[in-house]
């Protein structure tokens, strides 16, 4: 089963929310495992959106505390790394996908890029060459994408 990895800021505002929310459901629509850090704001809506579509969602935590999850993760892996985690969000996952973000965001697609990756995102923190700032242009991108793994 394929993975994918969505990560954004904790504190999103709705557009981020719902622009999330939409990823969330499509990669549970392509039958993947989404996957983020477990917390609020983009990856809280994913999750949301992904369970939307009874999706499978998993969450790596940054503490050893399975209650940090967000309500909608199946399965909380606590990892006890803090923002280091980060690496395993990113790894793990056959597709990145940004929505928004800060500086933990930015290390998410940077590590992404220099995993070789492929990286879709919308609003990016970090300038590349699938950075979208038009939602149109980046969904049609993200199910290209869904549909090529």
């Amino acid at each position: 089963m394929k993975v994918v990895s969505v990560v954004g800021q904790g504190h999103a505002d709705d557009i981020l929310n719902n622009i999330a929310e939409k990823v969330g459901s499509l990669v549970s629509f392509f039958d993947c495992v989404l996957l983020t850090g477990g917390l609020g704001g983009v990856m809280e809506f994913a999750s949301k959106g992904a369970k939307s579509k009874e999706g499978i969602v998993a969450g790596i935590v940054p503490g050893y505390d399975k209650c940090e999850a967000n309500r909608y993760v199946d399965i909380v892996i606590p990892s006890g790394m803090g923002h280091a985690r980060n690496v395993l969000v990113v790894s793990s996952g056959d597709l990145l996908v940004s929505v928004g973000g800060s500086y933990g965001t930015a290390s998410e697609v940077a590590i992404a890029l220099k995993l070789n990756k492929n990286v879709i995102s919308f609003a990016s923190p970090v300038d590349h060459e699938k950075n979208f700032v038009k939602e149109d242009i980046f969904f049609n991108k993200l199910e290209f994408s869904l549909r090529s793994l």
